[in-house]
């Protein structure tokens, strides 16, 4: 079969549809409330621009051609930005990592000098004229504060070694923040702290009023000056409890098995908001169905406001009744919505993206294959057993939800389908089954990828002969481990991919440098855990090619993980291929860059399951046939 024999979605149409709206805030003004919101630009660069919907409902870029609202703390980045009154903006800028402010029209100004400093997760504290930051330097994070006239950095906490969350109580007389020491992950533990703030704005001791080593707090926010709601999860799923200060009992506000938090992989992310009369605007559910709802928490009602949206993201902002999410469908994608608290009504106010004809979208089933949660998508064009790609999710700790995922329905309209797996270790199933991972990197992950292909194989849908699998990062790292430790699948593609687990705690950042003991085991003591799993020490093993992908400026996963991994492919008779993209970090943000690696992904399952390609350039895989 020629896979151009139907009408098929673009590389170029993947580009201009990749990513969404990362934070979201709702602000009121005599006039009605503004929106404002970071939207990515793959066609400027791949930059990040902060957007302004004024009241009449025009939209301006409130960032200047050339300034990328981002910044490197923790290398995933952290909340970037914040409204000023009166129309200004605080934010991180990705090419020197300082914080400026930009008044309306105006040019940005430096608030912090040169150097290796790096600022995020933003707040202003309601009466200070000030923006708070968590600032690291080197592997030393302290939260700040920032005069926004100008002037040195305040320290206002030195604490644990990761914080976040940092936040004033409404008498402005203490600060709250979430705070955790390595070896832990936030999904794993972190305290909920609170410290009387001086007349100077420092803070003194702290207490631990929520949270501990086997406990995750994700967010809290102040209800008054006396307690505090935190989503945290000492029942095993992440709900909101009103933690008291008086020492007194806390109390489960949404005692049941849905997630109301989420993986603080980027600091500054928000799933519940509090309305100024009382009442929480919550983003809750699991990946198969993510929710927008309002909570009343003198009586634990929960009144969903979803809508058909299958997916609410963790940016959830509340001003003057009016609720700001982002939500998206099978169908539609990342946009930004504005809910009414009394009345549910919706109202996208974010700008339209083009969209493929609805005809060329696959239409995805929530399905479990062996207790293993997945998202399947049919090929189009295609009777009996299929062409069939794992996608596998990045993390580990994360999940892949309900959205409308582009890039999927490229390779699903050209006859060839997608099963999303989250596998054990996924998060927004509850601890229980995200900690099925614990000291089991490479092996759960590896079973349960294996175990959806098989599943599929069983159930007449998909080829046992064409099944390939795909990832990146950590996706990348169970991409190349199934190709060695199993037996399942024709070939692989791997972006940004570890491929050895010792040498990756060696040489990446602080903030995972420790994150194998809890995925694989402490070193020196489990070595041999190590030794067994990893994909570079086992190549010659390898059940198929493997397409590498990676970008050249990867902080977090080097290139050098990539480049051993195809020389021990090359050493062993094993196909390859390796594609490296200056200019591109941890994951794809320039729209060459996404168009490049998705044409050289289908010239490659074109090979594996002998399948023309006609429309894209030609791929050559190295080694021997």
């Amino acid at each position: 079969m020629a896979i151009g024999e139907f009408m098929s979605i673009r590389p170029i149409d993947v580009a201009r549809t990749d990513g969404g709206p990362q934070w979201v805030e709702a602000v009121g003004t005599p006039s009605g409330v503004e929106v404002w919101w970071d939207e990515p630009r793959p066609h400027e660069g791949g930059r990040r621009c902060v957007v302004r919907r004024l009241p009449d409902g025009s939209l301006v870029d409130a960032l200047p051609d050339g300034w990328n609202a981002r910044n490197r703390l923790i290398e995933y980045g952290g909340r970037s930005w914040r409204p000023l009154p009166g129309g200004g903006l605080v934010f991180t800028n990705w090419a020197d990592q300082r914080l400026y402010r930009l008044e309306h029209g105006g040019t940005p100004r430096p608030l912090t000098e040169e150097g290796p400093a790096r600022y995020g997760d933003l707040y202003l504290p309601p009466g200070r004229d000030e923006v708070w930051a968590v600032r690291e330097i080197d592997d030393v994070r302290d939260l700040v504060a920032v005069p926004l006239g100008g002037g040195r950095a305040r320290v206002i906490t030195k604490a644990q070694h990761f914080l976040m969350n940092p936040r004033i109580s409404p008498d402005g007389r203490k600060v709250a923040w979430i705070g955790y020491d390595h070896p832990n992950m936030p999904w794993d533990g972190t305290e909920l702290c609170v410290a009387p703030l001086s007349a100077e704005g420092t803070a003194g001791p702290y207490e631990v009023v929520a949270g501990g080593p086997q406990e995750s707090v994700s967010q809290a926010e102040w209800r008054d000056e006396t307690s505090l709601y935190a989503v945290t999860d000492p029942t095993g799923w992440w709900n909101v409890h009103l933690v008291p200060l008086d020492g007194s009992p806390g109390r489960n506000l949404t005692p049941v098995e849905q997630e109301f938090g989420h993986a603080a992989w980027k600091p500054g992310l928000t799933t519940i908001a509090v309305a100024p009369d009382g009442r929480l605007a919550v983003v809750y559910g699991t990946p198969d169905h993510r929710r927008l709802g309002v909570l009343e928490p003198e009586t634990g009602e929960l009144r969903e406001l979803g809508g058909d949206a299958t997916y609410w993201a963790s940016t959830v902002s509340v001003a003057d009744g009016t609720i700001a999410a982002v939500r998206a469908t099978p169908y539609t994608p990342l946009e930004v919505t504005l809910v009414g608290l009394a009345d549910g009504a919706h109202e996208v106010v974010s700008p339209p993206k083009p969209l493929p004809d609805r005809s060329l979208l696959p239409t995805p089933e929530a399905v479990a294959i062996d207790g293993v949660h997945a998202h399947l998508y049919a090929p189009a064009g295609v009777q009996g057993p299929a062409p069939y790609v794992i996608f596998v999710h990045g993390g580990p700790t994360g999940n892949l939800p309900v959205v409308l995922d582009l890039e999927i329905a490229y390779f699903t309209s050209r006859g060839i389908g997608a099963a999303v797996v989250n596998y054990g270790g996924s998060t927004g199933y509850g601890r229980a089954y995200r900690e099925r991972l614990r000291h089991e990197w490479g092996v759960v992950d590896v079973h349960d990828c294996a175990k959806v292909a098989r599943g599929l194989v069983e159930l007449g849908r998909a080829d046992a002969a064409k099944l390939a699998i795909r990832g990146g990062s950590a996706g990348g790292w169970t991409t190349v481990a199934a190709l060695v430790h199993s037996d399942v699948f024709a070939g692989g593609v791997a972006h940004y991919a570890i491929t050895d687990p010792e040498s990756w705690a060696a040489e990446t950042h602080d903030f995972e440098s420790r994150y194998l003991d809890g995925l694989v085991g402490p070193l020196p003591e489990t070595r041999q855990r190590y030794t067994e799993r990893s994909p570079l020490l086992n190549a010659s093993r390898a059940s198929g090619p493997c397409l590498m992908l990676h970008g050249l400026e990867d902080a977090i996963v080097d290139v050098g993980q990539a480049r051993r991994f195809v020389d021990e492919l090359d050493k062993h008779g094993r196909q390859w291929e390796l594609l490296t993209y200056p200019g591109e970090q941890h994951g794809w943000r320039r729209e060459e860059t996404i168009v490049a690696t998705l044409e050289a992904e289908l010239a490659f399952y074109g090979l594996i399951f002998d399948m023309e390609t006609p429309e894209v350039p030609p791929l050559t895989l190295k080694g021997r046939a």
